[in-house]
């Protein structure tokens, strides 16, 4: 029965890509075993609250299961589970129900300066391994360069994200003669009724983002998507993203796991996610630049798969911590 001794908190900003924050949060045990959590792009008024509420919740309590904390935070969920699973000599993967041993991999491309540009790109990670490629679109970058893709790659399986940033749905019926897999977040999630209406007008899987099982249900009972796109760490804990995917299994939805930002603990715990029966598409963890991780052996593709790590326990990856003091903007300890 795990009972945490120290915990720690670093406030951490990645130097490269789009410098995001993080919050990664380490647990010790009285036997000396750690566990890591991350949260990326933390709320403003994260580190207040785990500083205020963190020693209290853990230190010298002994739990049974990391359910049983109750935190409502997903780096101390995770850093509970990678700890839990850690003492049980088991991989998260697995302990979670996870079957998968590898997993497709998308690569995901911004908008470029020219649509020339952009097709050299996707020629470059085709020529890498990708079999799938996701596009980012906005208004007025949306279907022209998914024409020039189509017509340079006619076999290239290809899905769009288009960030919430539509409000009408012209554009993106547009886009369906181009033979999309998936078309990613169309409206701002509170938008049910725009979602559902996309969907009975387009071939594509409409895939939407939520956060909490409350709003899953709801495109649930409208039949507002087919796909959902299940990003781990945007849940309070890793049991309420595998409750999403249980509900979304039951829908006869598919489901694709994203994680790409943060220093490598979330990323990880995408992948172990992922690994879940009915993550039926590739994986997104292809952000930010490689040199941002903190975690070894880095989290990523090769080739367009990634390897879920089944033969270390917990994450299944080692922590670099004297580079995460480096990167350290603050830090506090109990």
């Amino acid at each position: 029965m795990p009972r945490v001794r120290k915990l720690e908190v670093f406030r951490v900003v990645l130097p490269h890509g789009r410098r995001t924050d993080s919050l990664l949060v380490k647990l010790t045990d009285q036997g000396g075993m750690t566990g890591w959590g991350e949260t990326v792009s933390p709320a403003p008024k994260a580190w207040s609250r785990l500083e205020e509420s963190l020693a209290a919740l853990l230190i010298g309590v002994d739990w049974e299961h990391p359910d049983s904390v109750a935190s409502g935070d997903s780096a101390v969920d995770m850093a509970c589970w990678d700890l839990w699973t850690r003492m049980r000599g088991v991989p998260l993967a697995d302990a979670i129900g996870g079957t998968r041993t590898s997993l497709m991999a998308t690569v995901r491309l911004s908008p470029d300066a020219s649509l020339e540009s952009l097709v050299t790109r996707v020629n470059q990670q085709v020529c890498a391994g990708y079999g799938h490629v996701t596009l980012d679109i906005r208004p007025g970058w949306d279907v022209e360069p998914v024409r020039a893709v189509r017509a340079a790659y006619p076999a290239l399986t290809l899905a769009v994200d288009c960030g919430g940033a539509y409000t009408d749905r012209g554009q993106l019926v547009a886009l369906d003669s181009y033979g999309l897999e998936v078309i990613e977040r169309p409206f701002p999630v509170a938008d049910v009724y725009a979602h559902a209406s996309l969907q009975d007008e387009v071939a594509a899987s409409v895939a939407v983002e939520v956060c909490a099982t409350a709003d899953l249900d709801d495109y649930l009972t409208l039949r507002a998507a087919r796909v959902l796109l299940l990003r781990p760490t945007g849940f309070p804990s890793i049991s309420e993203a595998r409750r999403a995917h249980d509900r979304a299994v039951a829908a006869g939805w598919d489901i694709q796991c994203s994680g790409g930002q943060g220093a490598g603990l979330a990323r990880a715990a995408t992948v172990a996610v992922a690994s879940l029966p009915g993550c039926t598409l590739p994986c997104d963890v292809t952000q930010p630049p490689r040199n941002n991780q903190i975690v070894t052996p880095i989290v990523g593709a090769n080739a367009g798969v990634i390897a879920v790590p089944l033969t270390q326990p917990g994450l299944g990856h080692s922590v670099d911590e004297s580079r995460v003091r480096r990167l350290a903007r603050d830090v506090f300890t109990s």
